[in-house]
């Protein structure tokens, strides 16, 4: 998929799912669809989706976003897997790598939404960064490789009264991506709710 955002407010998101096993077609990948899913949900703003499956491997991953970036324009770029201690996972350092700006508050979220089911949060080393140029500039995002954790990160946890227990951190991204010069990215409030400060939020059209 290489065409451009048609509409001045389509977000083209690119879907990066780190596997030796699924890359190789051992197994069915499961980040992508877990994440087309939750994107298709949560966004009410057009997206366009460039999605990439490839191995764990330092150079691959780097590649993959600077391409997702740079060629393909993309202005959010969310991987999964890679982001744990054993020697293959290397999304982290791949994603590093590659930045410009380190956001160091996405992934020190991201670790307090996992504490609240597992102990073992704190061996997950997801990052997010930018990736900056002259002409663009994109927000990526290193996620957990499960389905749920990817949901439960994106979207945060909720009690059955519907208050807050921990903030997810999408409710920051369409904000991070109106700072860096992208579209005005619009969520559906029951998923998540996109936070901006009110001199940053455009008129509700849709008010009667």
């Amino acid at each position: 998929m290489t065409t451009t955002a048609r509409h001045p407010d389509t977000i083209r998101i690119g879907l990066v799912s780190v596997s030796d096993r699924a890359s190789k077609g051992v197994y069915e990948d499961q980040g992508i669809p877990a994440l087309t899913a939750w994107l298709s949900r949560a966004v009410k703003t057009p997206v366009e989706i460039v999605s990439r499956l490839i191995q764990d491997d330092t150079a691959t991953i780097s590649a993959a976003l600077v391409e997702l970036v740079d060629v393909e324009q993309c202005n959010l770029v969310l991987t999964t897997g890679g982001t744990g201690p054993a020697r293959r996972d290397v999304t982290p350092e791949a994603t590093l790598a590659i930045a410009t700006r380190e956001m160091p508050g996405f992934g020190e979220q991201m670790r307090q939404i996992s504490l609240q089911f597992v102990p073992t949060a704190i061996l997950s080393r997801q990052v997010a960064v930018l990736r900056e140029t002259a002409e663009h500039a994109a927000l990526i995002i290193n996620l957990p490789g499960q389905p749920k954790a990817i949901s439960e990160t994106l979207e945060g946890l909720k009690r059955e009264d519907g208050s807050v227990v921990a903030s997810g951190i999408f409710a920051a991204v369409p904000y991070c991506i109106d700072l860096i010069g992208g579209p005005y990215i619009e969520t559906r409030d029951e998923v998540v709710k996109a936070f901006r400060p009110k001199s940053a939020r455009r008129p509700d059209t849709t008010a009667t």
